[in-house]
């Protein structure tokens, strides 16, 4: 694991501003080198959120079998406060992480990257903590605007927000609401859409989430 960043007793106030200085450290230039190993981040919460339960899922690549899981469950210590989720989850995605067997060359995040009211959502959190290259995949808006998407497999929009582009509305599977893919950390706009791509089956989410979220909803 690499040096903590933080102490994770913070007030909302803090935490905020804590975002946007860890902002700064985001890269947004693609250095993904060769991946042979994709990972599958996501979150869910028991006894009405008092217990955070972390799945991560490892996939190979480019056959998209899964290598390993890690399930972890950890007592929730951060309220829920919208923007600031990293802060609630991460605690327990660490855990997991540390657990892995092999580490991932890529992490697919479900959540946001920088599509975010101060640029640093879950997968930039998660990113910049681990230096590893992150993407969010989100499966709704939480900042920005953008024009309708084609209902087109692979039709593509961009997410705005202030005159700025924050991410890439990507229509996954025809006839289904699209995804909200932003970039995290140590990859740009285009290779964050061509990642999710080539993630992508029959389901509307990459393989990654797709098993990282099933693991995470449904084991008890």
């Amino acid at each position: 694991m690499t040096t903590p960043l933080h102490s994770w007793n913070l007030e909302p106030a803090a935490a905020r501003a804590l975002q946007t200085e860890l902002a700064r450290k985001v890269v947004l230039r693609n250095e993904v080198g060769e991946v042979r190993r994709i990972g599958g981040v996501d979150v869910g919460f028991e006894d009405g959120g008092k217990v955070t339960r972390a799945a991560l899922v490892v996939l190979s690549f480019p056959s998209l079998a899964v290598l390993e899981r890690q399930l972890v469950r950890v007592p929730t210590t951060f309220p829920y406060v919208p923007g600031l989720l990293s802060f609630r989850e991460m605690p327990a995605i660490l855990r997991a992480y540390e657990q892995l067997g092999e580490k991932p060359d890529l992490l697919l995040c479900d959540g946001q990257g920088i599509a975010h009211p101060r640029r640093f959502g879950i997968a930039c959190h998660l990113g910049v903590w681990l230096d590893v290259p992150t993407i969010g995949v989100a499966k709704k808006r939480l900042v920005g605007w953008h024009d309708e998407v084609a209902d087109v497999k692979g039709a593509t929009t961009a997410l705005l927000d202030k005159g700025q582009r924050i991410g890439t509305v990507l229509r996954s599977r025809v006839g289904v609401k699209p995804l909200y893919v932003s970039p995290g950390h140590r990859v740009n706009h285009e290779e964050a859409v061509s990642w999710v791509m080539r993630c992508l089956t029959r389901y509307r989410l990459p393989e990654p989430t797709r098993q990282a979220h099933k693991l995470a909803s449904l084991e008890k």
